[in-house]
Parts: C-alpha cells; sequence; structure tokens
C-alpha cells in the first residue's frame, strides 16, 4: 500500500496545495493536475453528481503519480465513507459536520478496530492494491494514511469548531466558506467581519489542537488572503472554473485584435 506524503507533511506544520474537481473525470487528467505541481486531487461526490464507479477509476488513475486522490462524499454515512476508502481513495472529505460527536462517527468510519468500524475487503479490492500480505500490517498503513477532513461551513459547525478540532483522527477542518455565509444570513458577503470572525475561531481552534486548516481558493488573491491567515492546505480552484476563465481570457484577447 502505498503511504500517503501529505498527512505526515501536514500533522508536522508543513503544507499542501492541490486542486478540487468536479467535471472532468478524464483518464489524463490527474496527470495533468501532477504536472502543474498539483499535490492531492479533492474530487467532489456531493454536489457533481458523480458515482462511485468513475471515483474508482479516477483513483486508478491516480497510481504511479506522486498525487494524493481525496473526495468529498455525499454524506457521514459509513456506506459512503468506507466504499469511497475501498477503491482507493487516501482521505475522505464530510460535508456539514457540525458536532463532534458527528466528527468521532465519522473518524471511526474510516479506522479498522478496535480503533473504528471499517469493514475489511483484504486482496479483493483497489485500497491494497488487490495484494497480498499480512492484514495485520496492512491495517496499520491505511489507518496511517486515511485522512480524514472535517467540512465545517454552518453557523453550528463554527460554534463547536474547537470541539471537533480536538477530535482525535480529524486531521484537516476545512472552511466551507459559501455554505457559512448563507447559515449565518450574509449569503456571499466574503468581507463581512462575521465571516472574518469564524474564519478566525476555526484557525485558532485548528492552532490549539495541532489540526491543519483547508480552504478552496476560487482565485489568486484568495489563495494569498487566506495562506496569510495560516490556511496549510489549499486547493486552487476548480476544474470547470480554471478552465472557463483561461478560455474567457484567450477570447477576449482574439476578440480584441478584430477591427470593427
Amino acid at each position: 500500500m502505498r503511504p500517503n506524503p501529505i498527512k505526515p507533511r501536514l500533522a508536522a506544520g508543513g503544507c499542501a496545495f492541490g486542486t478540487m474537481t468536479f467535471e472532468f473525470f478524464t483518464p489524463g487528467y490527474p496527470a495533468i493536475c501532477q504536472e502543474a505541481g498539483a499535490e492531492f486531487i479533492l474530487y467532489d461526490m456531493e454536489h457533481s453528481g458523480v458515482g462511485f464507479e468513475t471515483m474508482k477509476a479516477q483513483f486508478a488513475f491516480c497510481r504511479g503519480l506522486d498525487l494524493v486522490p481525496l473526495v468529498r462524499v455525499p454524506s457521514g454515512d459509513y456506506h459512503h465513507i468506507a466504499r469511497a476508502l475501498d477503491i482507493g481513495a487516501m482521505g475522505i472529505m464530510v460535508p456539514m459536520v457540525e458536532t463532534p460527536e458527528q466528527a468521532k462517527a465519522i473518524v471511526d468510519c474510516t479506522r479498522y478496530p478496535p480503533a473504528g468500524r471499517r469493514g475489511a475487503a483484504f486482496n479483493v479490492a483497489a485500497h491494497d492494491d488487490y495484494a497480498g500480505g499480512s492484514e495485520a500490517d496492512k491495517i496499520a498503513k491505511a489507518n496511517a494514511r486515511t485522512m480524514v477532513i472535517a467540512l465545517v461551513e454552518t453557523g453550528k459547525g463554527i460554534e463547536n469548531v474547537d470541539a471537533i478540532a480536538a477530535v482525535d483522527g480529524v486531521d484537516v477542518v476545512w472552511l466551507g466558506h459559501y455554505d457559512y455565509t448563507n447559515s449565518i444570513g450574509i449569503p456571499g458577503q466574503f468581507d463581512n467581519p462575521k465571516f472574518f470572525a469564524g474564519v478566525d475561531s476555526l484557525v485558532k481552534a485548528c492552532t490549539k489542537h495541532g489540526k491543519t486548516p483547508g480552504f478552496l481558493a476560487g482565485d489568486e488573491k484568495w489563495a494569498r488572503d487566506f495562506r496569510a491567515k495560516g490556511f496549510r492546505m489549499i486547493a486552487y480552484g476548480v476544474d470547470t472554473l480554471l478552465m472557463q476563465r483561461t478560455l474567457a481570457g484567450g477570447i477576449r484577447l482574439l476578440r480584441g485584435t478584430v477591427k470593427e
């Protein structure tokens, strides 16, 4: 089982940068992202409508690359979390985490007994590359490499963020910025003091408990600003928007060469 290099680096206070994918589930996409410098791809299953068969292929395309496949599952249900890990994800993000009890239940789904409740399927699944070997060794390696990302994106979640960050096994507390502003009645107001107060609470909780703050940066300004705030795991852009903005810039350039 190949290790997850970004997990120990983040735990030691380092950084990891990658991107998020909603639409481009093609064989070459992981290699393209790696060549661009991404260290991870965070695939979305919550809003994209994509299923586990597609994700299984994407995780397979990441094999042989220095790239960590992660996935935002649709919910914190056991069958979503465990299945994503069995088909090859090295970590999961769970949306709408609001309490430490939720966070603990999520961690339990990602760990084999006695540390958790994950069911075993060794030698026959993608997560261990269909290889033989000691089950005890595989359990130890799987528990060590699997990342748990708690997506905190509501007012209740921010109120409880210190307790969520304190849960053993939670590696990253990720700010869901759009949903957070929606939940506290300031949709899209990212310059509102209420928003900044929530951001500060999340970073403070992560610092206190030795966890990593995570964020999706939509552009260069977001990336600079949230790195300055202490966020150490950042997905830069979403596949659709990255393509759309770059193409739009090129089309504008070309249209500017045409004389009316």
